[in-house]
């Protein structure tokens, strides 16, 4: 398979240690393996690992303290710590008393919060691995992208739709089933389509707990299972002042991967244009832009902006400081500027962006139009947001 280097850089200064998240298959330990070649790893995925340091988490303390100097040098790697919770106080001790420096890796820091586990205390540095993005591919193809999504196994494999359908429902199994976040499983499953089906849209509660038999609150619970366990986020309303009449209280829900997404709803495109389309194409721009965030170590928020006349703005970025509108059409007309013109109007944003299909930027008044291409290069470059 294709080798791809990664922007994500975890470099750890003498004495200390680092937390690397990460949904499953989005090349966590391959990352690790490359960046990390001398450093030894444990890997709790093995039954017989994790078995063993189940029942007794102080084989950890023992069995490193036998090690060389030398050895010890690098950072040690758990990986899939999220399976043995009660082994990060012999990681706290061995950070406190012999000077070691550890990568704790993991799908969920959800279990280790639920039971209670010593997170450290702030002594690790927080690191998350995203799919694949544009700057890590030669010739980035967009259909492909949406089709196939960005975990890079996927992106690369000519069999994946078989791997993605197997993916969704293992992914669904092993995350949250058997690590037993959720015990209603013919719900959460229900609730696991309905939230395909209502992706990146407005999030009604009440509608999708009438569609899954529960109450709102367990719905609302739901999606916290899926943030907690870095399936998605949750993007909230631009809520800087009340000028026109906005929905400022429900969210935006994004999964994490543009073609996990697709897998869910049995989408395929076979050309760039539709009603599917679009809402890939935004989803697959604000997967980007997500990436770009955390591997920059920016601290910028993420919000839309939406009317109760419907206008919307898709994604409003560094409290109003840029907004950005998505449009998948290979041509923009005035109506297409509508929401754009009216967040201008209301907050005066630094820059104004339709993010679009058109082969060449230019500029229609306070906006700039520019090709999807364009925008994601300005992006990566640190021209848009810094």
């Amino acid at each position: 398979m294709q080798k791809i280097k990664r922007l994500l850089t975890i470099d750890l200064p003498p004495g200390q240690s680092a937390f690397l998240w990460g949904p499953r298959k989005t090349g966590k330990s391959t990352y690790l393996k490359e960046r990390f070649p001398h450093s030894l790893v444990y890997d709790f995925l093995h039954t017989d690992l994790f078995l063993e340091f189940s029942k007794k988490p102080s084989l950890l303390r023992e069995q490193l303290l036998a090690k060389d100097d030398e050895v010890l040098g690098y950072p040690v790697i758990l990986d899939e710590v999220q399976k043995v919770p009660q082994i990060l106080d012999e990681v706290h001790w061995l950070i406190e008393n012999r000077g070691l420096r550890f990568i704790l890796c993991g799908s969920s820091a959800r279990k280790l919060k639920r039971g209670k586990a010593n997170l450290l205390g702030g002594r690790a540095w927080r690191y998350e691995m995203f799919p694949l993005v544009t700057p890590e591919l030669e010739n980035p193809d967009l259909l492909k992208i949406l089709n196939r999504g960005m975990i890079p196994m996927h992106y690369l494999q000519e069999e994946y739709r078989k791997s993605l359908r197997a993916y969704t429902r293992d992914y669904l199994k092993e995350e949250v089933f058997d690590e037993g976040l959720t015990r209603n499983i013919p719900a959460f499953s229900r609730f696991f389509d309905a939230m395909g089906y209502s992706h990146g849209e407005l999030t009604n509660y009440s509608n999708i707990a009438r569609d899954c038999g529960v109450d709102s609150k367990t719905v609302k619970e739901y999606y916290q299972i899926l943030v907690d366990t870095l399936l998605g986020t949750m993007v909230e309303p631009f809520k800087k002042r009340q000028g026109r009449q906005l929905i400022s209280r429900a969210g935006k829900f994004y999964l994490f991967d543009v073609g996990v997404a697709g897998a869910i709803t049995k989408r395929h495109l076979e050309e760039e244009k539709g009603e599917l389309f679009g809402k890939a194409f935004e989803h697959f721009i604000f997967m980007e832009i997500m990436a770009h965030v955390s591997y920059n170590e920016l601290d910028y928020e993420i919000n839309f902006w939406r009317t109760k006349s419907g206008l919307e703005v898709d994604f409003v970025l560094g409290g109003g400081e840029v907004a950005i509108e998505v449009k998948s059409a290979t041509r923009i007309d005035q109506r297409d500027a509508r929401s754009l013109v009216a967040f201008i109007e209301d907050y005066s944003p630094r820059k104004a962006l339709l993010v679009c299909n058109e082969k060449q930027e230019r500029v229609h008044g306070q906006i700039r139009i520019m090709p999807y291409r364009k925008f994601l290069s300005d992006l990566w470059e640190g021209k848009i947001i810094g």
